[in-house]
């Protein structure tokens, strides 16, 4: 294991295990993490995934930097990391001093210059988001704000909003989810056993209704209701 520390050189074989080492040690933080860190990057979330990086880049490119210095440092970085998030759900007075508040750039269709500034986004940048979420007319726009992951946030006027089936009053069914049976020619065996069928069903299915068998389909969905979707490989 001397490879984890400072050399003058170092072999190809300790270069190879010491990216291995350092690959699944980070995919072993980063499930430590969580998912908010990797989804929402706000300024603990940021702060955190930069220093860690820096701290297992260096030992990956220079000899003389041992890694298992590196390890520790980001072991601890990762406590202090999930200490500050207990923090900030335990005491929301304080999360202020880590979380940013969101700031309004739009207002009743007129564009606010300060939040602007304070947002420290340009109007095309503005543009641009707003074109993301295909509005194409700030007027329509009742209120936007720009949140602390980087991400805005519109509402439109109301006469702007799409019209649902709930506006109109249209009773609607039931949501019913398709569940994956197959995917790249292998069977899904306990979503099978959640719809109540089993492997002979859906061979008979695939022979009748396609002509085809499991080893052939790229994805095929079944929902409650029987209704079986078949994507073949082209």
């Amino acid at each position: 294991m001397d490879f984890l520390h400072g050399q003058e050189t170092l072999s190809t074989i300790d270069w190879i295990l010491r990216a291995i080492i350092a690959f699944f040690f980070l995919l072993a933080i980063a499930k430590l993490l969580g998912q908010r860190s990797l989804s929402q990057l706000r300024l603990l979330d940021f702060a955190i995934t930069l220093v860690i990086g820096n701290i297992i880049a260096h030992p990956l490119s220079d000899e003389k930097l041992g890694l298992t210095g590196s390890i520790i440092t980001t072991l601890v970085l990762v406590v202090l990391y999930l200490g500050g998030v207990f923090i900030v759900l335990k005491f929301p007075s304080l999360r202020r001093l880590i979380n940013n508040s969101p700031i309004t750039v739009v207002q009743n269709g007129e564009i606010l210059y300060n939040g602007l500034k304070k947002s420290r986004i340009s109007i095309d940048v503005l543009l641009e988001e707003l074109r993301e979420e295909k509005v194409e007319d700030v007027k329509k726009v009742a209120l936007a704000t720009w949140e602390p992951d980087g991400k805005i946030s519109v509402f439109l006027h109301p006469q702007y909003e799409p019209i649902t089936p709930s506006s109109l009053h249209i009773e609607t069914k039931p949501f019913n989810f398709p569940r994956t049976i197959i995917k790249e020619g292998k069977i899904n065996f306990n979503e099978l056993k959640e719809l109540h069928k089993d492997e002979g069903w859906v061979v008979s299915k695939l022979e009748n209704l396609y002509q085809t068998g499991v080893k052939n389909v790229l994805l095929a969905t079944l929902d409650n209701k029987d209704n079986l979707k078949v994507f073949l490989y082209k």
